[in-house]
């Protein structure tokens, strides 16, 4: 199995409290930026400590054990050593673990991995006989551990119920569906994508009704999504909360098909805060929208609150990505393309093999086009430079504050034969323009507000990524 993880806790410099429009109903204290929009120059307050944020995606709380079903179902787990009957030896846990890595694992900067020195590893642990499941999984903390990555960690299957339920609420805040599972649409041998369950949350609503690890996706009450993206699959699955869907699954590749009620359970808060900010000595007014995180509300709520700016007669727009440490990659990627026009570039993912890189683009005309300027500083992470550099680098944006966290790994986790599993680094983000992001961040073109004829003119001069 390869699932995306996802885990942020952006924290608000406490300026100033405000009032809050409707689309928002968490306490939000941000700094006021009427006075920095006027044509004097003000400085932006930027402050905060370190915080780590990971790439996307809904955590598996538990895993599945891989069984003879599971090949004919064509469920994406990680084909280890082969079983004897229901038995799962210590030694080919090991193997496994030593085998994902060797397989998978981009070494960031470090330069602690290489063939060579991992087949040694491999050398060192063959022949012993690991007695115990616990000295197991010790083995292969300490064979990640030695690859430098903080990213690259064991995930323990032993997790109690109580825990279960926490870590359940806590991710469900980035569930795009609702009913806690990850979708992603795989093309088949005609070239027709079909939409899978990549991932569930253990004990969440779509697992405790049924739906299993590999199955297919045929419809959402009553709508066929055989061809459709798994972002259309998320959208049409959401709804209020504790309201049911009706899914249509095929338990496979070649099991029965199934009709399930699912209610839904998302406890996601809006991320978004907005304003409208009338300004002296301007023409025109400008709308303010605070980015919090990427969660399963964000794209959804930031086409709302756009729209409602743009209705109250908003020319140009500031979107504050300051303290936003992430969380959905892919809603962060969503909401870029709301600016950019088809074909051009969001960002690109690069593995370990360097000309294996895959370019994400937008796919239709943007939603909104008036200027932007996007307020980042040194807590800006994943995420939130993904859509800051898409805007940037494609000319709809200047970057305004201080350099971005820097953080553009790609994370999946992988289901051992155990139920245990381990998160490996195996991919990074790279800007429209090309740099890396990860460890690098992304400098600002201004340190303090500019006026608005200097963004102006500062995106009339403003060239294009070179493609490819």
């Amino acid at each position: 199995m390869r699932l995306l993880l996802c885990n942020s806790s952006p924290q608000i410099h406490p300026l100033k409290t405000l009032n809050f429009s409707p689309i928002s109903k968490f306490p939000l204290k941000i700094p006021p930026i009427t006075q920095a929009l006027s044509t004097t120059l003000v400085s932006v307050t930027l402050s905060l400590g370190i915080f780590y944020a990971y790439p996307p995606y809904v955590f598996p709380v538990g895993f599945s054990i891989p069984t003879e079903e599971s090949i004919c179902r064509g469920e994406e787990s990680y084909a280890g050593p082969k079983l004897t009957g229901d038995t799962v030896t210590n030694e080919g846990i090991v193997e496994e673990a030593w085998q994902i890595v060797n397989d998978s694992f981009l070494d960031t900067g470090r330069h602690r991995w290489s063939p060579d020195s991992w087949l040694e590893k491999k050398k060192d642990i063959s022949g012993t006989s690991i007695q115990t499941k616990s000295r197991a999984h010790e083995i292969i903390r300490r064979m990640l551990a030695s690859l430098g990555d903080r990213y690259t960690l064991f995930l323990s299957n032993d997790v109690s119920c109580l825990n279960r339920h926490r870590k359940f609420s806590k991710m469900a805040r980035y569930d795009m569906t609702g009913i806690g599972i990850n979708l992603r649409e795989i093309p088949d041998s005609d070239g027709v994508l079909k939409v899978k369950v990549l991932g569930l949350i253990l004990d969440g609503p779509a697992h405790s009704a049924g739906v299993r690890q590999g199955d297919e996706l045929l419809s959402i009450d009553g709508v066929d999504v055989i061809g459709r993206s798994a972002f259309e699959a998320s959208s049409l699955l959401q709804g209020p909360n504790e309201t049911f869907v009706n899914i249509k699954v095929k338990h496979g590749n070649c099991g029965p098909v199934q009709s399930i009620r699912v209610q839904r359970q998302s406890i996601a808060k809006s991320p978004i805060f907005y304003r409208l900010e009338q300004v002296n000595n301007d023409s025109g007014s400008i709308g303010y929208v605070r980015l919090r995180e990427f969660n399963a509300l964000a794209r959804k709520d930031f086409v709302t609150a756009m729209r409602r700016l743009e209705d109250m007669g908003a020319s140009y727009f500031v979107l504050d990505l300051r303290d936003n440490l992430g969380g959905l990659v892919q809603a962060g990627i969503e909401i870029a393309k709301l600016f950019l026009t088809e074909g051009e570039t969001v960002t690109y993912t690069v593995g370990r093999d360097p000309s294996s890189v895959k370019n994400i683009v937008a796919e239709t005309s943007p939603l909104f086009t008036a200027p932007m300027i996007v307020l980042v500083n040194k807590n800006t992470a994943s995420a939130s430079e993904i859509v800051a550099t898409a805007l940037h680098d494609n000319c709809r944006a200047v970057l305004v504050g201080e350099r971005t966290y820097g953080k553009g790994l790609i994370q999946s986790v992988f289901e051992l034969s155990d139920g245990s599993g381990i998160v490996v680094t195996m991919g990074k983000y790279v800007t429209p323009n090309h740099m890396d992001i990860n460890g690098n961040g992304i400098d600002p073109d201004f340190r303090t507000l500019p006026a608005w004829n200097e963004v102006i003119g500062y995106l009339s001069k403003c060239h294009k990524p070179r493609e490819g």
